[in-house]
């Protein structure tokens, strides 16, 4: 099978053509044909000559990606279902907000970190996606926004898998969405959320991105923590904030925390107390997350009272906090329930 031509990084390509007796310079109009134009054939790109044309069409292939469906919620949201090369299937996600259009992008074709809350991990891991996918999962959805002249300004890696299990494809992947030359995302405009692996963490902090890192947490303590997230039996809690501190002292950014809360299991108002002494002291921001109903986990959603009493307790202790707007709860919009449902009828 041809490599697909966008997992490679500018340099990369600037590379190739080079091995392959082109001007390094040629790398630069390929990228304005793939990302500021936004072809779909190498026949497309006119100013190259006949001969690389040919070259590059023997060399990489453009089709990373074909559309299943398309679902449209009453809030803008756009949700796609892509099949891959080898008919895996997997999820990316348009979100309207008021700064702009926010991509949510899929990783690896399942995962195996095995969240009992999530629909991603119903199946396992099947495999890491390479830097192209993801990028295509982008292109994508850009061209899907051409019609209404918008673009997609930010970009979330909170799809489907664990982005630091896929970690030189997801570096790849953002050098190529944020080079000027390709998509032009801002770094800043850029976050990617892990379930706490954490040797990655520190290896993350050590690349000096000012890209925004998410930490899925989800629970004030161990205990709770282990049963949501069996991650936490490999990378214990304390391990885990100790990476954190680490990641603002080396980056000087702020971290993020998820924090899904669900009925019963984490959202008291003594969970939220221990939260915030959890935190205390840490440049952080957390995103309590309402969480969306999956029929084959057990789960229940906190009632509306209770999130905004438990949001009352973190601000007060002093812990800067929000509560995530909710984003096509009509189209089946918690991560991973799109591809469960086509595995079911497939």
């Amino acid at each position: 099978m041809k490599s697909f031509i966008y997992s490679l990084t500018l340099p990369e390509l600037q590379e190739w053509m080079q091995q392959n007796g082109e001007k390094a310079f040629r790398a630069g109009q390929v990228f304005d044909w793939l990302y500021v134009k936004r072809v779909g054939s190498f026949a497309e790109m006119t100013n190259l000559s006949k001969a690389l044309r040919e070259k590059l069409d023997a060399s990489f292939s453009m089709d990373a990606l074909r559309e299943i469906t398309r679902q449209v919620s009453q809030d803008g949201t756009v949700k796609f279902l892509f099949s891959l090369h080898d008919g895996h299937a997997i999820e990316t996600v348009i979100m309207r907000h008021n700064y702009g259009n926010s991509i949510c992008v899929t990783t690896q074709v399942g995962c195996r970190i095995g969240c009992t809350f999530c629909a991603s991990t119903l199946g396992g891991l099947k495999r890491n996606l390479e830097a192209g996918e993801i990028v295509a999962q982008v292109l994508t959805a850009q061209k899907a926004l051409d019609p209404e002249g918008q673009r997609a300004s930010h970009v979330v890696v909170m799809g489907i898998g664990e982005p630091f299990e896929n970690y030189d494809a997801l570096l790849s992947f953002l050098r190529i969405i944020n080079d000027k030359k390709g998509l032009n995302i801002g770094q800043r405009h850029i976050t990617v959320s892990t379930s706490g692996i954490v040797p990655y963490i520190y290896r993350f902090a050590d690349e000096k991105m000012q890209v925004n890192l998410a930490i899925s947490l989800h629970a004030p303590n161990a205990e709770i923590r282990t049963r949501l997230m069996p991650v936490n039996r490999r990378y214990p809690m304390d391990e885990l904030m100790r990476a954190c501190e680490y990641y603002i002292k080396t980056t000087g950014r702020r971290l993020t925390f998820e924090y899904g809360l669900f009925g019963g299991v984490n959202d008291q108002p003594g969970h939220a107390e221990e939260l915030a002494e959890l935190l205390d002291g840490m440049l952080c921001h957390v995103n309590l997350i309402p969480v969306n109903y999956v029929p084959e986990r057990n789960y229940v959603r906190t009632a509306r009272n209770d999130i905004f009493k438990f949001l009352r307790i973190l601000q007060a202790k002093g812990i800067n906090a929000t509560i995530r707007r909710e984003h096509g709860s009509d189209i089946a919009a918690a991560c991973g329930q799109l591809r469960a449902q086509h595995a079911k009828q497939t």
